[in-house]
């Protein structure tokens, strides 16, 4: 245990030294451990091709999209020797110190329906029912800054934080929430709100050229109002562009530090320029690397005031997260749910300050009743006040895992902002199309770790449900087209495969011969089905039976795609003159579900009869849109 009063001294505890929870059982060696790691992946594998242990491990070491790699296992030596404390630099473990009460963070709704009347009364209900702060998109699709002062004429301004955001007018939306501000017969120093303005976000997102000049005009407009600030370094943009979390967070740093040098030049000091910034960073539905990114960002923003000589007490990063935008998907829309509740709590625990969990039907259009906006607040309220995470202090501090990850992302993002700044800043490297040409490789990536889904999608490319249960939300208003970094959601190469299944007259089908016993095709029945369900596709079925009843059957399913299941033992004996059968009753294409030398000697035979394979690592965005072509689905 740590004594906060003095950190280096244990403090005085009845802790045992050491928790002997294993205490009745030997202590596994390493060695040990290596020889179990290697029988498990030799698991069946011939003599001559056994894998050694260090290639063992190099399949357990996975890495994301921007090169961050995994270990299989975590040990004391990953983590620091000391591990510091809420409240002090370099702030890892949190910028402020929490006291065990309930409102350890800001629960803050997102509104951006650009009716009034809907809004203002949308806004009072979240606040009633445990919302303490208040997001307003403001646009030409969103809340109209008209509209500002008439949505939180209701509000206790003293009592709730208000911030703006904009993707096409920052300055008119921070004027608009001024006005209001300014219009309040409550004491400046008591109230509390954020701006919004965010130059190279903008810029991102228009494709134009980010604007820094006027920047201190916008911290002269705040200065009554101790409480508040006038910027935020908006990561999600990156994010739902394609970032990774590496890059992410060093785009945040990079634009953040041209404010600095842009106030500094309009006559702000660093110390008054930090006390203006907030970060807006996304959690996603990876927990771990949530909770690391956030505890990166904070040091990273320390070392940055190290930098720029700002004091110790005014280098907390203010952090709020939002929960992906990109990981929300349209169909089956209530595991979306699920992603929110991981990410809010991968926030809560990473120390953000304010988060936001997007209502669950924010692929499908804008809430159309209380209900979506319900459970969106009731997360964060759910997972702070009954679950009590808001009251413990960096609650993964000390994890091996995460300490080494909170490092590993730091310096990661701290070299590629240092390529940032080599290139005359982030400004410059945004206008020189480098964010969209590093966007463009990891979306490539991606995109290939989601067509193979070794990045799955639960309820999309892993477990669909054909016909899953949707929700009515209002369609989203027309947008102006927009120039800059262009938006897509993970989901959408599957939900373009499912509406185009959709289209068909009727639902297509894949027919699945599924010879022998349940014994024999289950587990292949099992893996097959869901990926034909994927695109919507149907998959009647005959169980077992003669050469006979299984064409038979296949005739009557009315499609001419066939997918064979089942073992070994069966294939060898049967699967090829089933599936030269099929062809000759008029399959187009005959899948084999596993591997073609489970056919023994006729295996060479077996490669050139069936059309392909359906099995762990196959592309099934390519064999789903080749099956909708020889079905004759339209595209």
């Amino acid at each position: 245990m740590t004594d906060p009063d003095n950190l280096g001294e244990p403090a005085q505890s009845d802790v045992p030294e050491a928790l002997t929870l294993a205490g009745d059982f030997p202590a596994p060696t390493q060695e040990q451990w290596e020889a179990e790691v290697a029988k498990v992946f030799n698991r069946g594998r011939p003599e001559g091709k056994q894998l050694t242990f260090e290639q063992s491990l190099k399949r357990m070491e996975p890495t994301t999209v921007d090169g961050v790699q995994f270990e299989p296992m975590y040990t004391r030596a990953d983590a620091p020797e000391h591990l510091g404390a809420p409240g002090v630099t370099p702030f890892t473990r949190g910028t402020t110190i929490k006291t065990g009460d309930m409102d350890a963070w800001d629960v803050r709704s997102l509104h951006e329906d650009p009716d009034a009347d809907f809004t203002r009364k949308a806004i009072i209900a979240d606040l009633e029912r445990g919302v303490t702060s208040i997001w307003l998109r403001v646009g030409a699709d969103a809340v109209k800054p008209e509209d500002i002062a008439g949505d939180l004429k209701d509000v206790l301004l003293n009592l709730a934080k208000v911030e703006v955001s904009s993707r096409d007018d920052q300055a008119a939306a921070a004027n608009a929430l001024l006005d209001v501000y300014a219009s309040s017969d409550l004491a400046p120093e008591e109230l509390s709100f954020n701006l919004g303005i965010d130059p190279i976000g903008l810029a991102a997102l228009n494709g134009t050229k980010a604007d820094l000049s006027g920047m201190s005009e916008w911290v002269k407009k705040i200065e009554p109002y101790k409480n508040s600030r006038a910027f935020v370094a908006d990561g999600t943009i990156y994010h739902n562009a394609g970032a990774g979390d590496v890059a992410e967070l060093a785009w945040e740093i990079a634009t953040v530090v041209e404010y600095v040098r842009a106030l500094i030049e309009q006559g702000v000091s660093a110390e008054e320029a930090f006390d203006a910034i907030n970060f807006r960073v996304t959690a996603t539905h990876d927990q771990f690397l949530t909770i690391a990114r956030l505890r990166a960002l904070r040091v990273l923003w320390n070392r940055i005031g190290e930098v720029f000589e700002v004091p110790e007490a005014k280098r907390g990063a203010r952090q709020q997260a939002v929960s992906s935008w990109r990981e929300l998907t349209r169909d089956d829309p209530f595991v979306n749910i699920l992603r929110g509740t991981i990410s809010t709590f991968g926030a809560a625990v990473g120390g953000a300050e304010a988060i936001t969990t997007l209502p669950f039907d924010g692929a499908i259009g804008l809430p159309r009743n209380q209900f979506t906006r319900r459970i969106a607040r009731n997360t964060g309220i759910v997972l702070s006040e009954e679950c009590n995470i808001g009251r413990v202090n960096d609650p993964a501090g000390g994890s091996f895992y995460v300490e080494s990850l909170t490092k590993t992302l730091a310096e990661a993002a701290w070299s590629k902002f240092q390529e940032v700044e080599a290139a005359g800043g982030f400004a410059a490297f945004l206008a020189d199309g480098k964010v969209e040409a590093e966007l463009a490789t990891l979306n490539a990536e991606r995109g290939k770790r989601l067509a193979t889904r070794k990045q799955p999608i639960t309820a999309v490319s892993e477990f669909p449900m054909i016909g899953a249960r949707s929700v009515e939300a209002k369609p989203f208003p027309p947008a102006a087209a927009r120039n800059g970094l262009a938006w897509h959601r993970d989901s959408e190469v599957f939900e373009a495969l499912v509406d185009r299944s959709g289209k068909a007259p009727e639902r297509p089908k894949v027919f699945l011969a599924c010879l022998g016993t349940r014994r024999d095709f289950g587990a292949r029945e099992g893996f097959s089905a869901p990926m034909w369900h994927i695109a919507g596709i149907e998959t009647p079925e005959v169980e077992g039976g003669s050469l006979e009843d299984i064409v038979s059957a296949f005739k009557k399913s009315g499609t001419t795609v066939v997918d064979l299941c089942s073992n070994k033992k069966v294939y060898a004996d049967q699967g090829l003159a089933v599936a030269k059968a099929l062809k000759e009753a008029g399959a187009g294409k005959v899948y084999l579900s596993g591997a073609f030398k489970e056919f023994g000697d006729d295996a060479a035979e077996a490669e050139k009869v069936f059309d392909g394979r359906v099995a762990m690592g196959m592309d099934v965005v390519s064999v789903l849109s080749d099956t909708l072509d020889t079905l004759g689905v339209a595209k």
